[in-house]
Parts: structure tokens; sequence; C-alpha cells
């Protein structure tokens, strides 16, 4: 394996073990160009955790759309992913609009301005997770991709509300709030008294409104997973987790609020598993 394809992936094995687990079920000849994607989401998701000055995050998210709109000359940029990830775009013609938007969304990131509404929300997660099984899909199989697109948009909300919710304690800490102040209005609370504290009395309910609303775009996704080709299973087999997240998570034993709310390795490996080989029933 070469030196830095093993770093790409090394890169996902460390940052983001799920969507790691799910490379593995897809063929050979499309694994690297997948690590590339979720190395780079890897990548752009922790430069609040790496930088911690708003301005120098957004000088490293315009470098990264600096390097993705570069016309490819076969140059390399001295940075594994990057390079990795420039390889991909071209070998798989993969849209670089699709890149820039999600870059522009992780401006939200870096500052700690509160989420406005579940539409800000729900776009958020469009151009974040959405927009990544979606470029993930047209690795595997550009032609069926397109038929799908909708499909993902909804399996990226929920999996993107779920991983919020699995970093509520982390956000809470450093005074981020990803919880839409709608919803925390209509459940009597507000993203400063959200982020402060025991999150108020309106806290449970704020979140018990998140999960809810995870659980919506999970089951119309699900309403619409058995058609989805062997083809492109991968590149949606995270949601495989999704639904045992949630589950474990809603109820007050296990609040987000709380601390991690953690799924055993050996659950994780045999959803993935039965997802991989039998797909998704019909609902």
């Amino acid at each position: 394996m070469a030196e830095n394809t093993k770093l790409v992936m090394e890169t996902v094995r460390a940052a983001d073990h799920d969507r790691y687990l799910s490379v593995l079920y897809a063929p050979d000849n499309k694994r690297d160009a997948l690590f590339s994607l979720y190395a780079f989401n890897a990548e752009v998701a922790g430069i609040r955790d790496r930088i911690h000055e708003a301005l120098p995050g957004e000088v490293r998210l315009q470098w990264w759309r600096d390097v993705i709109a570069a016309e490819e000359d076969g140059a390399k940029v001295g940075h594994p992913v990057a390079d990795a990830l420039r390889a991909a775009i071209s070998a798989h013609r993969l849209p670089k609009a699709a890149f820039d938007n999600m870059l522009e969304a992780r401006i939200f990131d870096i500052y700690d301005d509160p989420m406005p509404s579940r539409t800000d929300l729900e776009g958020y997660c469009g151009e974040t997770a959405a927009a990544l099984i979606q470029l993930a899909a047209m690795v595997l199989d550009p032609v069926q991709a397109p038929r799908f697109a909708e499909l993902a948009g909804r399996a990226g909300c929920a999996q993107a509300m779920t991983g919020l919710l699995l970093l509520l304690p982390l956000h809470r800490k450093r005074g981020q709030c990803f919880v839409p102040a709608d919803i925390l209005a209509a459940a009597g609370s507000s993203p400063q008294e959200f982020v402060t504290g025991d999150g108020g009395p309106g806290a449970e309910r704020a979140v018990a409104a998140m999960i809810a609303l995870a659980r919506e775009h999970l089951s119309a996704f699900e309403q619409g997973a058995s058609t989805l080709p062997v083809s492109l299973r991968p590149a949606f087999l995270p949601l495989a987790l999704t639904r045992a997240y949630l589950d474990k998570m809603d109820g007050s034993r296990h609040s987000p609020l709380d601390g991690a709310v953690r799924l055993s390795a050996l659950r994780r490996h045999w959803l993935l598993f039965r997802r991989a080989t039998r797909g998704w029933p019909a609902v």
C-alpha cells in the first residue's frame, strides 16, 4: 500500500470509524476515492478542534477551496488528503461546486453563532452530510446515483442530526449551539440558556425535539431505502447505525446532555454487515 494511501485511510479510521467500516464493504477499486472523500470531510469537520480562532479557521477553509478549484495538472500539493481528493475528483468527475458548498456551510462550525431555525439546520445537513453521501454514490455508481439524490438528502439530515446530538456535550462545552433557535423557543429555552449550566428546564424537551426531527428524516429515508441498488449501499451504510444511536439516546437513561452515547464495536459491525448484505427491507 502506498504511503499516502495508508495515511488517508488511517485519517478516516481515527476520525470517523463508522464511515471507515462502511468503506470496507465497497468494491476494492472504489475504496481509495471513498477514503479520500471521508478524510476530506474529517479534515474540514475537525478544523474547529485544531484551530481555535475563527480567522485562521476561515483561512484553512479557503485553502481547501483553492486546492479543489485549481486546474488539474498532475502537480501534487504535498498534503496526502488533498492530493488523494484531487485525484478522486478528477477520476470520478465529481462536481467541484458540491465541495465549495460544503466548505461554505462549514464556516458555521468555526463561530459560536446559534443555528437560527430548523430550515437552516436542514440546509446545513444537506450541504455537509447529504452532499457527502451523494458524492460517495457518484463514486460507486455514477449512472444510478442521480436517481437517489432526494434519498441522500433525507439520509444526510438523519445522519448529521444524530451526529450533532452525539457531539452535544462537546458543543455545549465550547459554547456552540446547533439546536435551532425556533426549536429551543418552542421548548421554553434559548441558545444562551441551552449551552450554560444544565441547559435549563427546556433542554431535555429541545433534545427530544431534535431526536424526533432526526427520526422523521430517518423514517423518510427508510421508506425508500429498499429501492437502493446494491451498488450504492456502501454510500448509505452509516445509516445502519443511526436508528440504533437514536434508540439509545431516546430516554432519560442515555440523554445526550449527560455525556457521549456509544454503541459497542460488535453491535456496529453487526448492523453494518446486516445492511451491507441484506439492504433495507420495504417499509
